[in-house]
């Protein structure tokens, strides 16, 4: 149950703040209790939403508390100690080590009386920690340029690999010579260098999936970035099985099976701060096994709600149907579409101590810390309906389930929800009025839909404009008419960008966005599954009370200048 905001304990510079009459008693409950709810630090809070300066707060806790203040903008970050401190710390605590003396390690924070951060890092580190106070904004700015010059470091010393190395590995193939495992784990080798360049150039480039692709005549490599994969090398078809081989035998792999797909993993560790895992594939074709790796990881993938693309009356609403106590929400899309970055958002925000959390996905690809993870096990009978019924047994407040796909979990997540849970899934249907329809078709009674679900969200993933490089789009009016747009958005002075293509971006585009259909289901909603209506009805439905849905949500995010008309037409014309 949720704690009433007046009966928070507010941390030592709440009451500061409070003291010095910069934020009144009940405003500070109310954004200790947000900044809680959300998983940031207070003070981090404060100022993303405006509600104090940084240059203010600062100024007052050191006044306050008697703690000099450092500027952090005058002082040489590239030598900082940041691989004293694990980055999952240093970003979930806006916590940035700055120097180390001994066994004393001077620790960077907007908030000193933040006595969790220093425990966490001296319980990780052995050290003695004192905390630094700094602004901020700039203690944000100098995190990000600390984090990615370990980063580029760290690239730099995996990355290295000289035009001899393709010459040399050329040759070696074209003798034919069987496959030598332990000449493949030989660091030295051409082969393991070629590798592990194209796994660093994957992680620095975004990608989220690499495709090792053998062909008659060629042999090609591709990344996927921002959901759309392109070419980036092509080495010689005579190394190809060489390839594939050093991939195999990093995910434990049988080398010697080339006739069955074979599943494996391979973590990769880039820093002493950072690890990042790879789910790796083979499937044998006419020319050779195709391999496929999916990056995984955590750190990059837990993202805030704000950075998730809703808008305001979306977030609002996905943010109500999470903070009840039981009833199900269901988010629904095409692979790929960000369902499971959702759910886990939202996870992440009810991720606290006092709640039992447990997820059976097929397979974990987000591993977080404080939930319960299970692996799907078709081979031990270990299903999705398997696993929910032993989640009953487990006291569990809050179940996620990868995906409905039968009648069985169907019913057992409904029954979880109607018994006091709060139950998180995914479905493939295209929007969610559909999704309401699916569940029916699937045998589910109308009754219990109706009874248990409190909300589904429809959403698709498009390419965010580069904001370095775009530039504005002319496009006709009855053109824009035709898209979607309103005669009075238009007149208005409606601005639609085109992408152009720099040094910061790829083809015009960096990062992704979600558009979103999100539908609480609502009285004459639930009167309407009851009826048995159909997608259509429902439809209507959702639009009489205002709901939008993917491509309104697609046009607003056009009319903000976040991406293109291409990219929505891409995801939502039909």
């Amino acid at each position: 149950m949720a704690i009433p905001a007046s009966t928070i304990p507010l941390s030592g510079l709440a009451s500061c703040l409070i003291r010095e009459k910069l934020i009144s008693e009940a405003r500070a409950q109310s954004a200790f209790a947000d900044a809680a709810k959300r998983g940031k630090p207070f003070v981090q809070y404060l100022v993303e939403e405006k509600i104090l300066d940084s240059r203010r707060i600062a100024q007052t806790t050191c006044e306050e508390l008697g703690i000099p203040l450092l500027d952090l903008g005058a002082i040489d970050t590239s030598n900082l100690p940041l691989d004293m401190v694990n980055e999952r710390l240093v970003r979930k605590h806006r916590a940035l080590p700055i120097h180390r003396r001994g066994n004393r390690l001077f620790v960077a924070l907007s908030d000193p009386t933040n006595h969790q951060a220093l425990d966490e890092i001296r319980f990780n580190t052995g050290l003695s920690t004192e905390a630094v106070l700094v602004e901020e904004d700039k203690l944000a700015v100098a995190i990000e340029k600390a984090i990615n010059r370990a980063l580029e470091s760290s690239h730099s010393v995996m990355g290295q690999i000289i035009a001899s190395d393709l010459v040399n590995l050329d040759q070696a193939a074209a003798e034919e010579r069987p496959v030598n495992e332990e000449e493949l784990n030989v660091d030295e080798a051409p082969v393991v260098r070629y590798i592990n360049k194209i796994l660093v150039d994957a992680i620095s480039s975004g990608a989220s999936d690499i495709h090792f692709e053998p062909y008659e005549k060629t042999f090609r490599i591709r990344f996927r970035q921002d959901g759309m994969l392109h070419e980036v090398a092509s080495p010689p078809v005579t190394i190809s099985h060489r390839l594939v081989a050093r991939l195999k035998v990093m995910s434990r792999m049988n080398i010697a099976e080339r006739r069955v797909p074979q599943d494996g993993r391979i973590k990769l560790k880039l820093s002493r701060t950072r690890d990042i895992d790879f789910r790796v594939n083979t499937l044998p074709t006419l020319y050779g096994e195709k391999v496929v790796l999916r990056i995984l990881e955590t750190g990059a993938t837990l993202v805030g709600v704000e950075q998730l693309g809703f808008d305001e009356e979306q977030k609002n609403a996905f943010l109500a149907a999470i903070g009840k106590p039981y009833g199900m929400i269901l988010v629904t899309g095409p692979t790929g579409s960000g369902k499971t970055v959702t759910l886990y958002t939202g996870l992440n925000i009810l991720n606290q101590p006092e709640v039992n959390i447990s997820t059976v996905e097929d397979p974990v690809e987000i591993q977080v810390t404080g939930i319960n993870q299970v692996n799907m096990n078709l081979k031990t009978g270990l299903t999705f309906a398997a696993a929910l019924r032993a989640f009953l047994r487990q006291d569990p407040d809050i179940i996620m389930v990868g995906e409905i796909r039968d009648l069985e979990t169907a019913e057992i997540a409904v029954k979880a929800a109607q018994t006091g849970h709060l139950v998180l899934s995914t479905l493939h249907t295209n929007d969610a009025p559909q999704t309401l329809t699916r569940l029916s078709n699937m045998g589910v009674a109308p009754f219990n839909i109706a009874s248990s679900v409190l909300l589904i969200m429809a959403q698709r993933l498009v390419r965010r404009l580069c904001r370095h490089c775009r530039k504005p789009d002319k496009i006709p009016r009855q053109a824009l008419l035709v898209e979607g747009f309103s005669q009075k958005e238009i007149d208005e002075g409606l601005m639609v960008y085109k992408p152009v293509g720099c040094e910061h971006c790829y083809q015009g585009y960096r990062g992704r966005v979600g558009i979103y259909q999100v539908m609480p289901i609502s009285e004459a909603m639930g009167r309407l599954i009851m009826e048995g209506g159909n997608a259509i009805q429902l439809g209507d439905q959702a639009r009489a009370e205002g709901i939008l849905d993917l491509r309104q949500s697609g046009l607003r995010k056009v009319k903000a200048g976040v991406t293109t008309l291409e990219e929505i037409n891409r995801v939502t014309k039909e």
